[in-house]
């Protein structure tokens, strides 16, 4: 029987060495593959990033469904933030193209992270920082949610129409505000809206008309006020024009000194002895501004012209009277349900 051959003994040290040597590495290798999942996974700026690129995507309830997104009445309120905004905006049909989305930092604030995100929105360069916090893990994932909702409110005022869109999606004053059918048509209506976000207001009606306005909501959780003045259509003013000359020519048919409900008339102190004659010699050039749910015209010269026989109540003697009569043209137009006007004309002194 040969005794043990001393000389393995080292070459299976050495084994054992390269193989302790090569489970280090391995396990820094895992160590070192899970930091960079977690980093690009599961990390607060993953987690921003991936929300944001939602928006991009315009996948808006996806978006809503991200923790911390949805919001409730009474968190608006405590942030100081209506607490009756509508969510109609809070879909794909009004969400515009977010571009190029990226992190650029990440701070950590003690329980808070701030992730900032640049980007681009047709051609809007913008950067929005959002505050997110833990929120418990999937095993070894950590999960998170936003400390501070990405949501804004936008304070929108329309003058001149009930109706307008938002990046082309239309909408109705009465639709979303608390109020409905009685919406007062000069009050602003809140509306919520996703950060970042770029937002186009415009109307575009038979009756009114504007270029736009572009916001860019890029502040998560604040109040953002706007304000759209429309404009008249030509072929709203070319009605209004025709309107108020139709009225003005009827009121000239009258043969008496004051036309009853019309701007214009004729005081004497004598007694006619023929009908009066009226006649419209200048019509006035409409112009109209907005006026609540409706328009009003604004104060117009405008020139009637009377022909009449004046008995003097003294002598007897009778002059006739064939004078050029200046009038102010103001009044009221209501926009009807189905899109028709009804203008009331009125004088300087008649309510």
């Amino acid at each position: 029987m040969q005794p043990p051959r001393k000389g393995r003994r080292p070459g299976l040290a050495l084994d054992l060495s390269l193989l302790a040597l090569v489970g280090l590495l391995l396990v820094g290798a895992v160590f070192a593959a899970w930091g960079a999942m977690e980093r690009y996974f599961y990390s607060p700026a993953a987690f921003v990033d991936s929300y944001v690129d939602l928006l991009a995507q315009g996948r808006a309830a996806d978006a809503l469904a991200v923790p911390g997104v949805r919001v409730s009445s009474a968190e608006l309120e405590a942030a100081g933030l209506p607490p009756t905004a509508s969510d109609a905006l809070l879909r794909r049909a009004a969400l515009a193209p977010i571009e190029d989305p990226r992190v650029v930092s990440q701070e950590q604030d003690g329980e808070i992270t701030r992730v900032t995100i640049a980007y681009e929105a047709r051609g809007y360069e913008g950067r929005t920082t959002f505050a997110v916090e833990r929120d418990g893990s999937i095993g070894l994932a950590p999960t998170w949610r936003f400390a501070r909702s990405p949501l804004a409110v936008m304070n929108l005022a329309v003058t001149g129409s009930m109706q307008f869109d938002v990046n082309g999606f239309e909408i109705d004053k009465r639709q979303v505000s608390p109020e409905g059918a009685d919406a007062d048509p000069a009050a602003p209506v809140s509306l919520l809206v996703f950060s970042p976000g770029l937002y186009s207001v415009s109307v575009d009606t038979p009756i009114a008309t504007t270029p736009g306005v572009a916001v860019l909501s890029d502040s998560p959780f604040r109040a953002i006020p706007v304000n759209v003045q429309a404009q008249p259509t030509e072929e709203f003013l070319r009605v209004v024009q025709q309107g108020v000359e139709e009225f003005l020519t009827g009121c000239a048919t009258q043969e008496v000194l004051q036309p009853t409900g019309c701007p214009f008339g004729y005081f004497v102190q004598d007694r006619i002895s023929s009908l009066p004659k009226w006649s419209i010699v200048r019509q006035p050039a409409v112009a109209v501004e907005p006026d609540g749910a409706g328009w009003a015209l604004l104060p117009a010269e405008a020139v009637a012209h009377i022909d009449v026989g004046i008995r003097s109540l003294f002598d007897g003697t009778v002059r006739d009277v064939s004078e050029d009569v200046p009038f102010i043209v103001k009044g009221q137009i209501t926009v009807r349900p189905d899109g028709n006007v009804a203008i009331v004309v009125t004088g300087p002194d008649t309510t």
